[in-house]
């Protein structure tokens, strides 16, 4: 971007899963800016709508159609961030720039987990899914970051003979951990037709992978009634492992030890879990179907020091992940601060919570909560930026208690570089009644116009800062020109300064004066004269330009027919004499020179000499007239 207040750019893409159309751009420090503010019904706190999506949280709702509401605005996130995602990885790919793509490598991988962290919160928070429904929810959270299971379950079909494929029986194997039952076996039926001798034992793996219960949330089934259903299959399974039913079939005995849920074996797939969440809800799966959210912390715990033997290290990500389990909210967004160095992640994700009322208890104490401080350090950040400043601004209105402070202080420090970024300030200023930035920012630019010998600009400025000894400073600026050039130069602004013109004398003089121009030039002389008169007598035009204005008056009293009439005349006469006076009380060559002081004399006796005689001509007139 070349120029300073240029637009964000924007890539609209269509919701993966959702319908919807969402927008993002990088902005300072890798942060995704994405704005999809919430507002209430009802008045609100922000000014106009800005550029992006505007996320309406209506609040009349029932809570369980809010939490739906809220369930949805949620995955429209998840979705940019996934299509940002997929975006870097298509631009780290085709780069021929090592140093660049390890770049995208790193934000993807940052991606990646700000949407495995997101995802889980709203499956333990924002959906907050009850025991059975819970399960379901993890598993789809599981399968949805481990999507290698498919690529190579695309290798393996793709090949010659699928059943003799090296990655066969990691394929299925993986199905099973991850509770993909459906495609774990239909992959088992390509091997079962390559053994007719043993079809029977695939008949029966099929027959218990097929017979295992799902709890259906939809369903009239209550959770005790299908945690007797699964038990019951859970003694099938493990009465067929003891028997040694799958003893002829090494592959076959492990998928069976699988669904016992034996720790050793689970333990013993560490390469296809993975991670140790994998292996949690892998073993929920077939140990714990009916597990009830305040258990997680249980399960999680356990299983993370089952999972990582002694030599290894607990990765930031882990411990995060760990406290979501344990419903530490204020613990994921600590630490995602200080691990991701994203405010954008924390701050819509802390927003979203908020809105949830799952933060409401969470006061700092320096007068803000923790989701306007997040989103006040976000917008911040944004305000630094040379065109993503405007994105700020909407949530800077969105915080309540110090956002219209801190807004203040940031738009006094946006550069105005060019006079269309000054005007964008401006109409945010505007429309928020920051009536001491307004001024501000109009003398700033009025200042840079005037320097700049633009006297336009600098009046249209000045104007709207309301400020009226500059307006004053720049009027006498325009009569200043004037007098030397014998003409005005911003017709088209002094033509149209309305009600405007009252902010000074000197502006209602300028604006007068031209008036009395243009109807001079419309031939309406009596209406000229009679204005021109007003400016002196009524002491509108400064003292210093009555000469001018009684120059003006030269023409009309040497027009055929009398203008002025026997009063005005008088009138004129005396402005003049009170003008010769004034002149004549000081010092001879003090102000001016010699040659002025003769012009001057000059048009004095030239002035006289009209007057005189239009008085003798408008006395005749009004006297005939009487008669």
């Amino acid at each position: 971007m070349e120029e300073v207040d240029v637009e964000p750019t924007v890539t609209n893409i269509p919701g993966i899963r959702y319908g919807k159309h969402m927008g993002f751009a990088w902005g300072p420090g890798d942060i995704l800016v994405y704005e999809a503010q919430f507002k209430a019904s009802g008045p609100s706190l922000s000014g106009p709508a800005g550029p992006f999506i505007h996320q309406t949280i209506k609040e009349d709702l029932p809570s369980k159609s809010k939490r739906t509401q809220f369930v949805s605005i949620s995955r429209n996130y998840r979705s940019v961030i996934r299509a940002c995602m997929e975006e870097l990885q298509q631009v780290a790919v085709s780069t021929r720039d090592t140093e660049m793509a390890t770049q995208y490598g790193n934000q993807v991988s940052i991606l990646l987990a700000i949407e495995l962290i997101w995802n889980l919160c709203e499956v333990l928070y924002i959906d907050a899914a009850p025991a059975g429904s819970l399960l379901l929810h993890l598993l789809d959270w599981v399968r949805l970051h481990k999507a290698d299971v498919d690529e190579k379950a695309r290798d393996v079909l793709q090949s010659d003979s699928p059943a003799e494929h090296h990655n066969y029986w990691d394929v299925v194997v993986s199905y099973v951990l991850q509770g993909s039952l459906v495609e774990a076996r239909q992959m088992l039926v390509k091997q079962a037709t390559l053994q007719p001798a043993s079809r029977n034992t695939y008949k029966l793996m099929d027959s218990l992978l097929g017979k295992m219960p799902f709890f259906n949330p939809g369903g009239t089934e209550t959770v005790t009634e299908f945690d007797v259903k699964w038990s019951n299959w859970h003694k099938e399974v493990e009465s067929y492992l003891k028997d040694n039913s799958f003893a002829s079939n090494h592959h076959l005995e492990l998928i069976c030890k699988i669904l016992v849920g034996d720790e050793d074996t689970l333990l013993e797939q560490k390469e296809l879990l993975s991670t140790w969440y994998h292996f949690l809800v892998t073993r929920l799966l077939y140990c714990h179907p009916t597990v009830k959210p305040f258990e997680l912390h249980y399960y999680a715990q356990s299983c993370l020091t089952m999972f990582l033997d002694s030599r290894s290290v607990q990765e930031p990500l882990d411990s995060i992940l760990l406290a979501a389990f344990e419903y530490d909210i204020c613990l994921v967004i600590k630490d995602c601060s200080i691990v991701l160095n994203n405010w954008w992640f924390v701050a819509h994700l802390t927003d979203l919570l908020d809105h949830c009322k799952l933060l409401h208890s969470h006061n700092l104490n320096f007068g803000s909560n923790m989701r306007e401080f997040l989103l006040l350090e976000y917008a911040s950040g944004l305000f630094t930026h040379h065109s993503l400043w405007q994105c700020a601004v909407d949530y800077f209105d969105h915080c309540p208690e110090l956002g219209r402070a801190c807004l203040e202080l940031q738009i006094e420090r946006v550069p105005l570089d060019t006079e269309r970024k000054a005007l964008k300030v401006l109409r945010i200023c505007e429309e928020r009644q920051m009536s001491e930035q307004v001024r501000s920012i109009c003398k700033i630019m009025a200042m840079r116009a005037l320097r700049n010998n633009r006297l336009g600009s600098a009046l249209s400025w000045s104007i709207r800062a309301k400020d009226a000894a500059f307006a004053t400073l720049i009027s006498e600026r325009f009569l200043q020109d004037y007098c030397a050039k014998g003409t005005f130069s911003d017709l088209d602004l002094i033509d149209n300064l309305g009600p405007a013109m009252l902010l000074s004398d000197r502006l209602t003089f300028l604006g007068k004066y031209r008036e009395f121009h243009k109807l001079y030039g419309e031939k309406r002389f009596k209406e000229a004269a009679k204005l021109l008169l007003t400016l002196m007598t009524a002491k509108i035009a400064p003292q210093s330009f009555w000469m001018t204005l009684l120059t003006d008056a030269l023409p009309l009293l040497e027009q055929t027919e009398v203008i002025f009439s026997a009063d005005q005349t008088n009138e004129l006469m005396y402005c003049l004499e009170e003008l010769t006076s004034s002149l004549n009380s000081t010092a001879p060559g003090a102000d001016r020179p010699m040659q002025q002081e003769d012009v001057e004399q000059t048009k004095v006796e030239l002035l006289r000499l009209s007057l005189a005689r239009n008085l003798a001509m408008a006395v005749v007139k009004e006297g005939t007239m009487e008669t």
